[in-house]
């Protein structure tokens, strides 16, 4: 591939299918960048001592498109050197092991795309409107990012 059609490129995905770390990862792939970084946020099968039988996650999805684009911009901005950004985010029920959100990011060096990638995780945590249910034994609890800041007010 010639580098100059490696044009940055940002693939933003919410679906219901189960996510794919290898699908993700490829996306990002350049070959003027020497590294990929990776989040996987996975559900877990206990909460404070409550196991955990699955996730399910709605979004409102034109609005959530469009806060990740603008996280998109943010990481251009600051990290110049980031070449393609992958934000994949499922819906609907989300078993115990599998992913919940794959985030990819490729730059020239590691610490751009490192540090991009906690961004992004963090960013989407706290702006993005996807809300997150978790289903126990018996009972379910619809989840609050801590980071989110339309739910951090004074009491």
């Amino acid at each position: 591939m010639d580098e100059s059609e490696d044009v940055p490129k940002d693939f933003i995905k919410l679906k219901s299918e189960k996510l794919s770390v290898d699908e993700v990862s490829e996306l990002v792939i350049s070959p003027c960048c020497g590294a990929v970084s990776l989040f996987i946020g996975t559900t877990r099968n206990n909460f404070e001592g409550k196991k955990v039988i699955h996730l399910e996650y709605e979004a409102y999805m034109s609005m959530a498109e469009t806060e990740i684009k603008k996280i998109c911009r943010d990481v251009r901005q600051k990290w110049p050197s980031v070449k393609h950004i992958a934000v994949h985010h499922r819906l609907g029920v989300v078993p115990v092991t599998e992913a919940s959100v794959i985030i990819a990011i490729s730059s020239p060096h590691r610490a751009e795309s490192l540090e991009a990638v906690m961004y992004c995780i963090n960013t989407l945590k706290a702006s993005v409107p996807i809300w997150k249910k978790e289903i126990y034994e018996g009972e379910y609890s619809w989840k609050e990012n801590k980071e989110c800041f339309w739910t951090n007010t004074e009491k």
